[in-house]
């Protein structure tokens, strides 16, 4: 029979503070954490790297046209492949969002349609709920680009949003992606502070959205330094528990 010691009160106490200081530093992917913000000869007030299949999306809320510019920017999955960003009306996954998918056309230049997807297996091309412009698409260092303007509900404050790549188009239609644990994770939420947006043109970003890469989003997101200052609190706690047990034991 194994006996379970009761820990000392102060030990107790360092795994409960190092619990809380763990809890606070989970990752949570905050705003401007890319190396830079300017792409396609565009600057964009937002930028983050996102928790999956190493894609990063720019972009700025722009208040008077209610309306989300952005650039998503990912590899396929191979480089015949295909890279895709939409956003999801109702609920936090793939089906029933509207998308922009990128890919290849036959002659090597690069195309953005716009696809419902009624379901993980449908795709529809085709107009989709959202009005979009300015839609292009780019192909350059294994990376695919998409730049558009979407335009959103005047009373949306957040945006389900979902993106996703594959590796082969056949006959001008996107072939279904993989489905491991980074495809099926490949989704979150941007949530407009629109009480911070300030009118503009309608080519000046305006608000500072926030972005939260779960459907459950923490209310008290971490500073672009948060991955790391996590780290080094973990290791800090971990160095005191070691000491404090061994001092304890003797």
């Amino acid at each position: 029979m194994v006996f379970l010691h009761p820990k000392p009160p102060l030990l107790r106490l360092l795994l409960l503070t190092c619990a809380s200081l763990l809890h606070l530093t989970s990752p949570t992917h905050s705003l401007n954490t890319c190396t830079s913000q300017n792409i396609g000869n565009n600057l964009y007030t937002n930028c983050t790297d996102l928790p999956t299949l190493n894609a990063s999306l720019y972009f700025n809320h722009i208040a008077k046209t209610s309306s989300i510019s952005i650039a998503f920017v990912a590899p396929p999955s191979k480089p015949d492949g295909w890279i895709a960003w939409a956003i999801n009306p109702t609920q936090t996954g793939m089906a029933g969002s509207q998308a922009l998918i990128a890919f290849k056309n036959s002659n090597g230049t690069m195309n953005v349609k716009t696809y419902n997807i009624s379901s993980y297996s449908s795709i529809v091309e085709g107009k989709i709920a959202f009005e979009v412009s300015e839609a292009r698409a780019e192909y350059s260092a294994g990376s695919m680009k998409i730049y558009a303007t979407v335009k959103l509900p005047e009373t949306m404050t957040e945006v389900n949003h979902v993106w996703q790549v594959g590796g082969a188009v056949v006959d001008g239609v996107p072939v279904k992606h993989e489905f491991q644990p980074e495809n099926l994770s490949a989704k979150g939420k941007l949530r407009l502070r629109v009480a911070e947006v300030s009118g503009g043109d309608g080519g000046s970003p305006a608000g500072a959205p926030s972005i939260s890469p779960n459907p459950n989003p923490n209310p008290n997101p971490s500073s672009g330094s948060g991955t790391v200052s996590g780290y080094k609190k973990s290791v800090m706690c971990v160095f005191l528990v070691v000491i404090v047990g061994g001092l304890m034991l003797n």
